[in-house]
């Protein structure tokens, strides 16, 4: 199927306007009936992969940003909202892999006591939110990551996160930790790659009700 320029035209313009990522559907309510969006998108991928912005998928919505590989040159033009204690990246980065997971879980798998102000400066961030009440005595809320958390962090879904090594070497996590002290693994093991709404992580949830 050709591709039509005009509309080729307006897809770029509304995601170039766009103050967030755009979903499928926001896209095509703004096209003419009929057009193929699919095509549309790849196609404006592959015009700009080889430039200094490319056209990224981020929590299943689309993006322009920095090409990957010149982002050091920005480094010093970024600015930073928030500095994450060690607390907070840690239980963050176990929710993310873990979710969805309780307050306890996250205490025994860090092996100390969450401080109350904890998830709430992760939930203030955007990056995590209730996702639930486990069915067991005591109903305890269970936490997960969000949309923004995936855009933040430049993934498109939670199959995307990277491994404790690339987590160090981004800055987020101290060089001292350990898998095993972050990810409550034995020694030598890897962390567990996070399911996407739809597989284990679903069938996690079946046994939750939701919040409130």
């Amino acid at each position: 199927m050709s591709i039509d320029p005009e509309q080729l035209r307006l897809v770029e313009a509304l995601l170039f306007a766009a103050k967030e990522p755009l979903d499928a559907a926001t896209l095509t309510a703004r096209l003419p009936e009929g057009s193929d969006l699919a095509a549309l998108l790849g196609a404006l991928e592959e015009h700009y992969a080889p430039r200094g912005i490319n056209l990224m998928r981020l929590a299943g919505r689309w993006w322009f940003a920095t090409a990957p590989d010149l982002g050091f040159l920005l480094e010093e033009q970024r600015e930073v909202s928030r500095k994450l204690s060690r607390a907070a990246v840690e239980t963050l980065a176990i929710v993310a892999y873990h979710q969805p997971v309780t307050r306890a879980e996250i205490e025994e798998i860090r092996g100390v006591a969450l401080s109350k102000g904890t998830l709430d400066v992760l939930m203030e961030a955007g990056w995590v939110r209730p996702r639930g009440r486990r069915r067991v005595p005591g109903r305890p809320v269970t936490y997960g990551t969000t949309d923004e958390f995936l855009i933040h962090f430049g993934l498109d879904t939670l199959q995307d996160l990277p491994g404790i090594e690339e987590l160090k070497a981004a800055g987020l996590l101290d060089p001292g930790v350990r898998a095993q002290d972050l990810f409550g693994l034995p020694p030598g093991e890897s962390p567990p790659e996070a399911e996407e709404e739809g597989g284990e992580d679903a069938q996690a949830e079946d046994d939750e009700e939701p919040a409130g």
